[in-house]
């Protein structure tokens, strides 16, 4: 694995999953196969649960990790080529992303759309240009359009907590104050539908994904029909795909209920966090027995791990 920025660049999903599910059994098995090798957490945008769980999982793999949040403690990057940098732009990517790739082996990048542009926000220049620049593997920590390890943890959790052997999952929209980027619900729907699972999606109408992500999904406007029977609810909020980075409805009914939650086959109700307590998800919900969001966490570090294993074993064979 040279690079980690969807499921594509996966070759075999399930051994993936089981790798990642035998770490965590036994968390420090490869503890030295990162020895003297580092590990660069590039971040333009704000984390917790994805600095702090890729932290933790190279260091059980015994890499060095170097942090370092660009957008408060970097050069303002320049990202367009060929310009005179006269202005606000004191570094350019070009530069910024090769020394990066000097200082480290591997690098972790965590860069959020605009959501003004679609075409650009969609054409992932910035994660594009450090893979070019940066000449080494590079792991997506969130891009513009997709968050992998995210993913992969999610689907770690439906497998570890599957009673059937093809789980009904569903991936609700939730209510939010602000607009979000798309990136997590495409990418769950591009990793459920390369897994063994029945897949629906559920969102007011004009909340359609990109077709990329989303062609060949079971879709209804209706909620409560999405949740009949379902075993597993992704709860996630995100902007228009069509009215580009717009909220278009305030989604009251959206937020799911304890009595929501009696149309399923009690499901196990996710969230990749942060969340808004009594707006995206109800209190009692996030609270109860049903919740998975710890474990979807715990589960973070366990992506990484796996992920982080498949490229050091691949420089150490170079």
């Amino acid at each position: 694995m040279k690079q980690f920025t969807s499921v594509s660049d996966v070759t075999n999903l399930k051994s993936l999953v089981n790798e990642a599910i035998s770490l965590k059994a036994d968390p420090f098995s490869y503890s030295s196969l990162g020895k003297n090798k580092t590990l660069g957490l590039i971040f333009l945008n704000p984390s917790l649960r994805t600095r702090l769980s890729t932290q933790k999982a190279a260091s059980n793999l015994g890499m060095n990790v170097m942090t370092m949040n660009i957008d408060k403690e970097g050069w303002s990057l320049e990202m367009k080529d060929d310009v005179v940098m006269n202005g606000t732009t004191v570094e350019h990517i070009k530069d910024a992303a090769a020394v990066i790739g000097i200082y480290c082996d591997i690098v972790g990048l965590r860069s959020f759309p605009g959501l003004k542009d679609r075409t650009e926000d969609y054409n992932e220049e910035i994660l594009k240009k450090f893979i070019r620049y940066c000449k080494i593997p590079v792991v997506s920590l969130e891009s513009a359009t997709l968050h992998p390890l995210q993913s992969f943890a999610d689907l770690i959790t439906i497998e570890e907590k599957r009673k059937t052997k093809k789980p009904k999952v569903v991936l609700t929209w939730a209510p939010h104050i602000k607009p979000l980027p798309q990136a997590v619900a495409n990418s769950f729907a591009e990793w459920m539908l390369a897994a063994d699972v029945e897949f629906k999606i559920t969102h007011p109408r004009g909340y359609e994904l990109n077709k990329k992500y989303s062609e060949n999904v079971l879709f209804t406007a209706s909620q409560d029909e999405a949740l009949e029977g379902a075993d597993f609810v992704y709860v996630k909020n995100w902007s228009s795909y069509t009215n580009y980075g717009e909220i278009l409805s305030e989604g009251k009914g959206w937020m799911i209920t304890n009595k929501k939650l009696k149309l399923t086959n009690n499901a196990g109700i996710m969230h990749c966090l942060p969340v808004r307590r009594g707006l995206e998800l109800s209190h009692e919900v996030i609270d109860g027995p049903n919740s998975l969001i710890l474990q979807q966490a715990e589960n973070r570090i366990y992506a990484a791990q796996a992920v982080l294993k498949k490229m050091l074993e691949n420089l150490n064979k170079i």
